[in-house]
């Protein structure tokens, strides 16, 4: 009997968390949660795929509605306190799979605001989306005249004015990894002089704690010390209840590790990383929070229409333990540039000039 000696490629459950949101997030959309008509074009048989069940269709709910507002409004308030450079910024994206967030800001109100939108991720996972960017009409569209956009490193890369698609694994060095493709003397794709939002969604949980703080140290590093610099997560954390082990052991049974899980069990210790970390203010809120504070009434009675969920009982439990999508606990952590309690918001969340403006709009309203 012969025995494979190929080596295992120990990234494959990580990487397919990424069809998992994507199938969540569109289930959240066939099922009128919410509206995306970019999702469809990156998710192959999208017609064919099964709708999730409604706990999960509504954690998608929460999940994206509360990050797209957090970086809307990040957006206005990053233009407004740095107007000299005519409200452009830039983001970030790090382990951005499947999203569509740019082309959603890229047809909405933000649309002349953006500098420059950058997605890293796995060489599979951007070489996929490459492809099935070139092949939708909706999101070739996005990028602008096709003789603008070109498509590079075998298929993994794809650049355009303002989208830019790039293969990087986040775990190794920033000044190997990073640098070389934002950085680079004779082809900078980042500016250190824009504002600059960080979006972490699902990320540094995978991540080595001393990986991550690294990446995080590189950008307030490289980002002049007089923008702004902000950043939003989404982040699995509390796993040391008798749930978040259970949870643990299925994960492990699919080879998925959580090594960022553990310096940060509960939600004060989430913004602690980024004060570590030199920046300014930060602030974590939990989905339980983002239901209760910010999403109106009448809104939460149209979702519990939509499959006749029991709003009281269901949602409380969705807030406390969020599934979505497969078997691993979430609960959100987002931090923000926001700080006071009449609304004043910290502007620069970098190590630089911090300030502030008592007439600053909830960041969540």
């Amino acid at each position: 009997m012969s025995h494979s000696t190929e080596p295992t490629d120990v990234d494959i459950p990580i990487r397919a968390t990424d069809n998992d949101a994507a199938l969540a997030r569109l289930s959240a959309v066939q099922k009128h949660y919410l509206e995306d008509p970019f999702i469809s074009a990156l998710v192959p048989r999208a017609h064919l795929q099964p709708p999730r069940p409604p706990l999960i269709n509504i954690g998608t709910y929460l999940r994206g509605q509360g990050l797209d507002e957090l970086v809307h409004s990040w957006i206005a308030l990053a233009a407004k306190a740095d107007c000299a450079d005519g409200g452009k910024v830039q983001i970030i994206s790090f382990g951005a799979g499947s999203d569509t967030r740019f082309w959603r800001l890229a047809t909405g109100p933000h649309a002349s605001r953006l500098a420059k939108y950058i997605e890293l991720d796995f060489p599979e996972i951007t070489t996929k989306k490459a492809m099935a960017i070139r092949k939708s009409k909706i999101l070739s569209a996005g990028l602008g005249s096709p003789d603008s956009v070109s498509v590079g490193g075998g298929g993994t890369t794809l650049r355009s004015p303002v989208y830019n698609l790039f293969p990087v694994d986040l775990r190794l060095p920033p000044s190997t990894s990073i640098a070389p493709i934002l950085a680079s003397s004779s082809d900078p794709v980042l500016s250190p002089n824009l504002p600059t939002l960080l979006l972490f969604e699902c990320v540094l949980v995978y991540m080595p704690p001393a990986a991550s703080d690294a990446l995080i140290q590189w950008f307030t590093d490289y980002i002049s010390k007089t923008s702004t610099l902000g950043s939003i997560v989404y982040e699995m954390f509390g796993l040391g209840d008798p749930f978040g082990r259970v949870m643990l052991n299925n994960l492990k049974s699919r080879n998925v590790c959580l090594p960022g899980a553990g310096p940060y069990p509960n939600v004060p210790s989430l913004p602690q990383r980024y004060l570590r970390l030199n920046f300014t203010t930060a602030q974590a809120l939990t989905l339980r929070q983002i239901r209760s504070e910010y999403v109106e009434k009448e809104e939460l009675e149209r979702l519990s229409r939509l499959e006749m969920l029991d709003e009281v009982e269901e949602l409380e439990l969705l807030s406390s333990i969020m599934l979505s999508p497969g078997p691993s606990k979430f609960r959100m952590g987002i931090l923000l540039e926001r700080d006071g309690p009449n609304g004043a918001c910290i502007r620069s969340l970098s190590n630089g000039t911090t300030r502030m403006s008592e007439d600053c709009p909830r960041l969540l309203t």
